[in-house]
């Protein structure tokens, strides 16, 4: 899913804690963007507004920018 800044914030989190995540939260950088914090098997990690958040065969979640997903993935129906 994309984060979009608070817009899409709820629905990412339920979209993790259906995939039995729990940890997902959310920060507000003054003065910036919105980001949001998720944990990963590396730590807890900053989401951007445009990235992607992956989830690997382990139900993991990671952050990934925009633009190298655009690069990588094609659309499908």
């Amino acid at each position: 899913m994309q984060f979009n800044g608070m817009d899409s914030y709820l629905k990412i989190v339920e979209w993790m804690k259906d995939c039995g995540d729990t940890f997902a939260l959310a920060n507000e950088v003054k003065y910036s963007h919105p980001i949001m914090l998720i944990q990963t098997l590396e730590g807890a990690m900053a989401v951007n507004p445009t990235d992607w958040i992956i989830k690997g065969v382990k139900n993991e979640f990671y952050p990934y920018k925009n633009e190298i997903f655009v690069e990588t993935y094609d659309e499908c129906d």
